[in-house]
């Protein structure tokens, strides 16, 4: 049995750790736990991660909490040097790419998803929606300009850097995004062309154990 346990059902955050094992090819056991009272708030659960949040993982005894920390640590224990950059200003610019999509673009595109797509229409809310295409225009500039002259973030080569930022603005695909034509291509390379499984597992059922075959 694999030593690493990722707990959250797909469609949350979680999809982004099970996205990085993925790449990575690793075994590990899946437990699709939702959120809420129900799901990560259990005192078994509690003890894991005392925020009640998904997804954590524990890893050979090893417990992490917060996503990208997540995919962080497992790049760097199993692909360091190729999915986890090599040098330490590649690591920084790493990091600088995955700080910036929580702090930049995570919360306009989410909220533009829930008014625009996932929540049902009369729900929805428009002024929202479009609040939040206004505050994504500025920080999508900036990705655009970045993958301009390179394929990926850190150059050539896919990396953590791309997995995390394009994971946090997965739900961007279903963006018109023709007016930043180097981020829609970047985000079809990340996403679109088998790095993002079952786009993104929205709402799917997963098996408990799986290995990427390559």
């Amino acid at each position: 049995m694999s030593g690493l346990r990722i707990y959250g059902i797909a469609r949350t955050r979680a999809f982004r750790a099970l996205w990085m094992a993925n790449e990575l090819g690793l075994d590990y056991e899946h437990l699709p736990i939702e959120i809420g009272a129900a799901g990560a708030r259990p005192p078994e659960f509690l003890a894991i991660n005392p925020n009640g949040r998904l997804p954590f993982i524990v890893d050979n005894g090893f417990v992490l909490f917060e996503s990208l920390a997540i995919t962080l640590y497992l790049a760097k224990k199993h692909s360091n040097g190729n999915l986890y950059p090599g040098t330490l200003e590649s690591e920084a610019r790493a990091w600088q790419w995955s700080l910036w999509a929580v702090t930049e673009v995570d919360r306009g595109v989410n909220i533009w998803s829930l008014h625009a797509v996932r929540l049902p229409p009369a729900e929805r809310d428009g002024i929202k929606r479009n609040e939040a295409l206004k505050v994504l225009v500025a920080p999508f500039k900036v990705l655009d300009v970045a993958v301009a002259e390179q394929k990926y973030l850190l150059g050539n080569n896919f990396t953590v850097a791309d997995l995390n930022v394009a994971a946090v603005i997965s739900r961007a695909v279903d963006m018109d995004l023709s007016a930043i034509p180097n981020l829609k291509a970047w985000l079809s390379r990340a996403v679109l062309i088998g790095r993002l499984p079952e786009r993104h597992w929205r709402s799917r059922p997963r098996p408990t154990m799986k290995r990427r075959q390559r």
